[in-house]
């Protein structure tokens, strides 16, 4: 096979794995939370919100709009459940939304108008790179140009992935992602884990964090900072298996008793 047909062989599978990057993860961002049950036929299946071929419609998910409306009002948030409520989904489809400044209509939370600059994190390097980013932009894969891609199977429209940096010393870890806004400029993602340091949080004003499970204080305080110049939001979502500390006590009231809860449950 001579160079210049190997070329075309290449450019046409670089075009058909744009073209199925861009239909696979476009239909599943504008397919969650849709006003009636409707059937789905896209690859990646979401826990929780997709059973059987349906997708379910989004007032079955009372607490989860009721969380993103809550944005519009407060700058810390937390969405604190159960394990397999789709807590990693909500995060990362309210992260997507004000990434790509394509909010649904039916969307109440709060908006940008212009591109954000956001941090995503997890517990550990390998969480963050397994559940957090898989969730947002799909599985890693090599190109034909020799660099890694990502599939853009995510919650991240591919059509809108950017250019991707890499952290050094963590295997397929995305440090850097440049995601295109509505406006036509770019936002900028970057993701972190808790298990690098409250140093790694230090740095310029993000507009937007996303912690997915419980950070400790020192890294909760640092992203308050974070956002303290942009008046940004942080939000979290995470199951409380720490128990009651100090980050998860911040968010209840002050009269909180867990044996009411437990009353609740008994009726």
């Amino acid at each position: 096979m001579t160079d210049e047909a190997t070329d075309v062989m290449l450019d046409a599978e670089v075009a058909i794995a744009a073209r199925v990057r861009q239909d696979v993860s476009r239909s599943l961002f504008d397919a969650l939370f849709p006003d009636e049950d409707s059937t789905w036929a896209g690859q990646t299946v979401p826990d929780r919100f997709i059973e059987g071929g349906v997708i379910f419609a989004r007032r079955r998910y009372p607490a989860h709009l009721e969380f993103f409306d809550a944005g519009a009002r407060y700058r810390e948030r937390c969405f604190m459940a159960a394990n397999r409520v789709g807590k990693t989904i909500v995060g990362a489809y309210e992260l997507t939304a004000h990434l790509t400044g394509r909010y649904p209509e039916w969307w109440t939370g709060r908006r940008w108008d212009h591109p954000i600059r956001a941090w995503a994190a997890g517990r550990t390097n390998e969480t963050t790179r397994d559940i957090v980013q898989a969730t947002l932009l799909g599985d890693v894969r090599p190109v034909v140009d020799g660099h890694k891609g990502v599939t853009g199977t995510g919650l991240v429209p591919g059509a809108l992935i950017g250019e991707v940096s890499w952290k050094a010393g963590v295997a397929d870890l995305v440090d850097t992602v440049r995601v295109k806004h509505r406006t036509g400029e770019w936002s900028l993602l970057g993701l972190k884990s808790y298990q690098q340091g409250r140093g790694s949080f230090e740095g310029t004003g993000q507009q937007v964090i996303w912690c997915d499970e419980e950070p400790d204080e020192l890294v909760y305080g640092e992203c308050l900072i974070r956002t303290a110049t942009t008046q940004g939001m942080i939000y979290l979502t995470f199951t409380p298996l720490a128990g009651r500390s100090q980050v998860v006590k911040s968010f209840l009231p002050t009269d909180w008793n867990p044996a009411d809860e437990v009353e609740k449950g008994k009726r």
